[in-house]
């Protein structure tokens, strides 16, 4: 028996929230020993604030972070994981589109020891081209303990939350980041729901980021594939070489030839532009790193206002420790 954490991330959610804790209240907690629910706003521009006090005001165990802009989904959780005391903490979409009786399975999994418990797709009402395309290619160049399916729900042990927080990395993909931290890992299987209110705010460029961040983050493939095609190229150059000068010994080089030539020089460009391409994406990462810019940043905390909250020590400031929660 342990208190479970449950981390509600939101980003335009107004129209949905409160009927996420409605259906919280009603499916779950009543089933927990001992809970908290940590909402963080990531930004939103509508009321969605407004939502999370009034749902504050009808349950003590709520607490509240609001981030100064948006910096994304990951970072909105890992906000939440850094605040959190329970001895588990569960990912909740406010989206509607993961039955709430999803996170007692996943608890009761917990209950029997598992340090990390993943929520594997079995279906989806909304399927997506992306999505599937996605986690294909990640299970199959980034990480082999990939669910066929993916998974964006997870439920996570102390120790895991405690080893994230010391990684503290940026431009990264959390779920990758559990997979890699390689804790005793169970799964329970859901069917995805269609999103009945809103809209989804996942965009195209963002889905564009999360493949960056993950082969970049996580993998070699691309300074690999780099490597392969500059060996081709080199082979294909050395045997060409070998039959201009034979050709030229023979004199049997005609006059023509300039689209041959084009054709080569503009491949070997383009070759050498993606390759500085993917070596400046591994160079911007040790430079935001080096620069130890906070992965987020607290605007408001449970209703109060930055100017009414403690002096944030050190820990705070690097986005690990952002003090202390009205719980």
């Amino acid at each position: 028996m342990g208190k479970l954490s449950i981390i509600i991330p939101v980003y335009y959610n107004a129209d949905t929230l409160m009927d996420c804790y409605v259906d919280l209240k009603e499916k779950v907690l009543a089933q927990l020993p001992d809970y908290e629910i940590i909402i963080i706003d990531d930004g939103s521009g509508d009321n969605s604030y407004a939502v999370m006090c009034d749902i504050k005001e009808i349950d003590d165990h709520v607490c509240l972070i609001k981030l100064s802009r948006n910096f994304g989904s990951h970072a909105a959780i890992f906000a939440g994981l850094s605040v959190c005391t329970g001895d588990c903490a569960v990912l909740k979409a406010a989206d509607l589109q993961e039955p709430s009786e999803l996170l007692v399975a996943m608890y009761r999994k917990w209950e029997e020891k598992n340090k990390v418990v993943l929520a594997i797709r079995e279906g989806r009402q909304d399927g997506s081209l992306f999505t599937a395309l996605y986690y294909h290619l990640v299970k199959r160049f980034v990480s082999s303990a990939m669910p066929v399916n993916g998974f964006d729900i997870f439920l996570i042990d102390r120790n895991v939350i405690d080893s994230l927080k010391q990684l503290n990395e940026k431009n990264s993909a959390l779920t990758l980041q559990i997979l890699w931290s390689g804790f005793q890992t169970a799964k329970v299987a859901y069917t995805r729901l269609e999103r009945k209110k809103g809209k989804s705010r996942w965009s195209l460029a963002k889905k564009i980021q999360l493949v960056i961040d993950s082969f970049i983050g996580f993998s070699f493939a691309p300074i690999r594939s780099v490597t392969i095609v500059g060996v081709l190229f080199f082979i294909v150059a050395v045997i060409w070489g070998a039959v201009l000068v034979t050709a030229r010994l023979l004199s049997n080089i005609p006059v023509q030839g300039y689209t041959s030539l084009m054709i080569i020089v503009l491949m070997s460009s383009g070759l050498i532009m993606l390759s500085l391409g993917i070596l400046g994406e591994y160079i911007w990462r040790i430079l935001d790193a080096a620069r130890g810019r906070p992965v987020y940043l607290i605007d408001k905390q449970n209703g109060e206002k930055p100017d009414d909250a403690e002096k944030p020590d050190d820990n705070e400031r690097k986005g690990i420790n952002v003090g202390k929660q009205d719980i």
